[in-house]
């Protein structure tokens, strides 16, 4: 039986995952809408790798993204590491010689900047989505066209319209009305692409020492549009992997291979129920939020307190003893 390991990226938009072999070659893949719910998010990607897979025993897991505690905890992984250190080191498996990594996902976006294969400098936008592929996604549905066509149809425009995108309403307040003044469809689709990349290098990249080559990497960059916008923008030439999405379950995995352990990984979990339940702890004025996470009844982890009162675990432990 061949060794495989585990990676998954668990994002407020979408969650990813992959299986890669000894070599960081993807063997298996799959990419789905979190839909508010990361925990069954997670049983149907575990589910349907399992199914890519035959005589695969998956020796290490690592998660990362927003909800990667959670899911480590409820897969038991190995490794959990945070997205900055997962991209990095997925985007430099594939580019070994990258500089700069621009990232931009469906609510956030990152820059991360390399030397020698260390990660030097990074900066992230969670504030607002005027950068992000939620903000395309909004755009193209108010103008009636699939998200997945904006980057063929930018590329027919000969001169895009200007778009203030500093702020997702006044965007959609200016997309409305250069259409209603006459602006070509095409061209406030490319505009928008451009405001995309112009919001993101003035804000994400504002003092950053951008240097080729670079990599454009998360769900964004399958738009040819923004591509475009980028090497215009920069007058450098734009790297996009086949895999650009699966960039941070790609480094998890790879990490997770340094962990590698005698027991092989249970697949089954789609039957066990896995469930978060939050309480306010009131014993001191700090209030905290207490978030304790059960697998059927039994209590598996918790998070939240910043003193010993509201440490759930240890008063679990201790009154099984």
């Amino acid at each position: 039986m061949k060794t495989g390991y585990l990676g998954l990226d668990i994002g407020s938009i979408s969650t990813k995952g992959v299986i890669i072999n000894e070599e960081n070659k993807i063997i298996a893949e799959k990419y789905i809408w979190t839909e508010g719910n990361p925990i069954e998010a997670v049983k149907t990607i575990i589910c349907d790798l399992k199914n890519q897979i035959d005589d695969i025993a998956i020796a290490s897991v690592g998660t990362t993204g927003s909800a990667r505690k959670l899911i480590g905890v409820m897969l038991g992984a190995d490794v959990v590491k945070n997205e900055i250190t997962a991209h990095a080191i997925g985007t430099l498996s594939v580019f070994p010689d990258v500089k700069t990594i621009f990232e931009i996902g469906g609510q956030d976006s990152k820059i991360i900047l390399i030397e020698n294969g260390i990660v030097v400098d990074y900066a992230m936008n969670t504030l607002c989505a005027a950068g992000t592929g939620s903000f395309l996604s909004s755009q193209a549905q108010r103008l009636g066209v699939e998200v997945e066509e904006f980057g063929d149809i930018a590329l027919q425009s000969k001169n895009p319209t200007k778009i203030a995108a500093r702020c997702t309403v006044f965007a959609e307040s200016d997309l409305v009305h250069k259409a209603q003044i006459g602006h070509k469809k095409e061209d406030i689709i490319a505009g928008l692409c451009m405001a995309v990349v112009n919001n993101y290098l003035n804000n994400v990249g504002k003092g950053k020492n951008i240097k080729p080559p670079i990599v454009f990497q998360g769900g964004v960059s399958k738009n040819a549009g923004v591509i475009k916008a980028f090497e215009d923008a920069t007058k450098e030439t734009i790297a996009v992997d086949k895999n650009s999405h699966l960039m941070g379950c790609l480094g998890v995995a790879i990490l997770a291979k340094k962990h590698k352990k005698d027991h092989v990984f249970d697949f089954d979990i789609s039957d066990i129920s896995f469930e978060t339940r939050g309480h306010e702890c009131k014993k001191c004025p700090n209030n905290c939020e207490i978030i304790c996470f059960y697998k059927g009844d039994t209590l598996i982890d918790a998070w939240g307190n910043r003193c010993e009162n509201g440490n759930v675990m240890e008063k679990t432990m201790q009154a099984t003893v």
